[in-house]
C-alpha cells in the first residue's frame, strides 16, 4: 500500500469478549482471556507491522461506551468467549467496519449468532471462522485499505463539470477529487523536457516486440505527456489520474493519446485510467492498494459460442503482477478508434485467473467475475489489446447491468481475488453483484 505520499498508520482497536469470572462456559469457566489475548496481539503485530493496535478485554457489554471509537480506523472483535453477553452485538451495531473473529471452540455460539445478525441488517462486518492465523490478518488488513482510500486524492483532467460526482465520491469513500483542465494540462505539456521524452520513448521502442503504425515523433509526444501526467499529480498531490481523453483528444485539445503515459504509470506502481472515468479510477486504486498489482480498464465483449468475455482497451499494463512482478510483452501501436496517435498493445499471460470488477459510486454498489485468461486475440478491429478469458460467458450476460447500470468499463487485475474484494465491498457499505453467479 503506497502512494505519492506517506500515509498515517492504520489505528485498530482489537475487542477481545471475555465471561466475567466462576461463570461457566466456552471455552471453559475462568478461561486466561488476557493470556489469550496478548498471545493473539502479537501475532496480529508480527503480521501487520505497519499497524497499530489497541486492544481491550471486555467482559461486560456497558464496556463498550468507554472508549472513543473516533480514534480508530476499523474494529477487530475477537470473540474467545463471552459467546452471549452482547458485547458483540453493540459494536457492530455502530456501523463502523469491523472484522468479527471466531477463536475456535471460545466464542463460536455468539460468533454465529453476531455475524448472521449484521448480514441481515446489512451492516459493514467482515466474519473471520478459521483456524489459520493468516485469514484473519488478511481481514484486518482491508481496514488498512479503506484508510489508504479515505486519504486519498484522484486528479481528474477535463473540462467537464464534476462537482455532484465529486461531492458522492467524497461521502461515500473520503476520497478528494481535484479537478484539472486540459489548458491546465498543456502547460505542464509545454514544460516537459524533450531530451528527457526522448529517452523515454527510445525505451519504449527499444523494450517493444515492435512498433507498428506510429512515428518516433509520436511517441515522443507520448513521453512528454506521460511526464506532464506525473508531474501534474505530483504538484496535485495526487494517487491516481484520470483523463477525458477522447474528448480532449478529438476536440484537439490535446497534443497526444496519453495511452502510453497511463501505461508507464501503471507499470510504476502508480494508476492511471482513461475516460476520465471516476467508478473504475476507484475501481482500480482500491485494488491497487489490496493487491499491489495494476488493474487493466476495458470495454469487455461477450462471446457465447466460445464461452469467453474478450477485455478491449488501447491502455494496458505489461506488468500485470505488480512493478515488481515479471513483464509481457507488448506493441506499440497506434489508437484504434480514429488511427491516430500512439497506444499500447499487450500480450498478457495466459492460463491464469484473473478477477474482474466495478464499483458505481452513486448506486453504492459493485460488481464482480472472474475466468481464467486463454488467449490474446489478434483482429484489427477495435481497440488493440483483447484479453479472452473463459468464462460462464451466458451467465454473465443475463447478469449485465441488469440490477445496477455499472456501464461497460471493467477493471481486471490477474489473481483470485474475489473473496477479498467482496469483503471490502461489505466493510464500505457497497452492494454486491456477481455477474458469473
Amino acid at each position: 500500500m503506497s502512494g505519492w505520499r506517506e500515509k498515517s498508520p492504520v489505528r485498530i482497536s482489537v475487542v477481545f469478549t471475555c465471561n466475567e469470572p466462576d461463570r461457566p462456559g466456552w471455552p471453559y469457566i475462568n478461561y486466561d482471556c488476557e493470556g489469550r489475548a496478548e498471545e493473539i496481539i502479537k501475532i496480529l503485530r508480527r503480521g501487520l507491522p505497519n499497524f497499530e493496535f489497541t486492544h481491550y478485554v471486555f467482559r461486560y457489554k456497558d464496556e463498550v461506551d468507554q472508549v472513543d471509537w473516533e480514534r480508530f480506523d476499523g474494529i477487530v472483535v475477537y470473540m474467545i468467549s463471552g459467546m452471549w453477553r452482547g458485547i458483540a452485538e453493540k459494536i457492530i451495531e455502530m456501523g463502523r467496519p469491523t472484522i468479527l473473529i471466531d477463536d475456535l471452540y471460545g466464542g463460536s455460539g455468539g460468533f454465529l449468532r453476531t455475524f448472521s445478525m449484521a448480514k441481515r441488517k446489512n451492516l459493514p462486518v467482515v466474519g473471520v471462522a478459521s483456524s489459520n492465523m493468516n485469514d484473519a490478518i488478511d481481514a484486518i488488513r482491508l481496514l488498512g485499505v479503506i484508510k489508504m482510500l479515505k486519504s486519498s486524492r484522484i486528479l481528474d483532467i477535463t473540462d467537464k463539470d464534476i462537482s455532484n460526482i465529486s461531492k458522492e465520491i467524497k461521502d461515500t469513500f473520503g476520497i478528494q477529487i481535484i479537478k484539472m483542465t486540459s489548458d491546465e494540462l498543456n502547460s505542464y505539456y509545454k514544460k516537459t523536457d524533450e531530451a528527457e521524452a526522448e529517452k523515454i520513448a527510445d525505451k519504449w521502442i527499444r523494450e517493444a516486440l515492435k512498433v507498428v503504425e506510429p512515428t518516433r515523433e509520436e511517441i515522443v509526444r507520448s513521453a512528454r505527456m506521460y511526464l506532464a501526467l506525473k508531474r501534474a499529480m505530483q504538484d496535485s498531490d495526487a494517487d491516481a489520474v484520470t483523463i477525458d481523453c477522447l474528448n480532449l483528444y478529438y476536440g484537439g485539445k490535446l497534443p497526444a493519446y496519453p495511452c502510453l503515459a497511463l501505461f508507464q504509470l501503471n507499470n510504476e506502481g502508480s494508476t492511471g485510467v482513461c475516460e476520465a472515468d471516476l467508478n473504475s479510477t476507484i475501481t482500480q486504486l482500491m485494488m491497487r492498494y489490496l493487491t499491489g498489482r495494476p488493474g487493466y480498464v476495458s470495454d469487455p465483449v461477450i462471446d457465447t459460442a466460445s464461452n469467453q468475455i474478450i477485455y478491449v482497451h488501447c491502455v494496458a499494463s505489461n506488468r500485470v503482477y505488480g512493478p515488481n512482478g515479471l513483464s509481457n510483452p507488448y506493441i506499440i501501436r497506434s489508437h484504434s478508434e480514429d488511427r491516430k496517435g500512439a497506444a499500447v498493445q499487450s500480450l498478457m499471460p495466459l492460463g491464469e485467473t484473473v478477477t474482474t470488477l466495478r464499483i458505481n459510486v452513486e448506486a453504492k454498489a459493485m460488481c464482480i467475475h472472474q475466468g481464467i485468461t486463454v488467449a490474446n486475440i489478434e483482429d484489427d478491429r477495435a481497440c488493440r489489446t483483447k484479453l479472452a478469458a473463459e468464462t460462464d460467458a451466458e451467465r454473465i450476460l443475463e447478469n449485465w447491468n441488469a440490477e445496477v447500470d455499472f456501464g461497460w468499463h471493467r477493471v481486471t487485475l490477474y489473481g483470485d481475488w474475489r473473496r477479498q474484494a467482496i469483503n471490502l465491498a461489505r466493510l464500505l457499505g457497497l452492494k454486491i453483484i456477481e455477474e458469473d453467479r
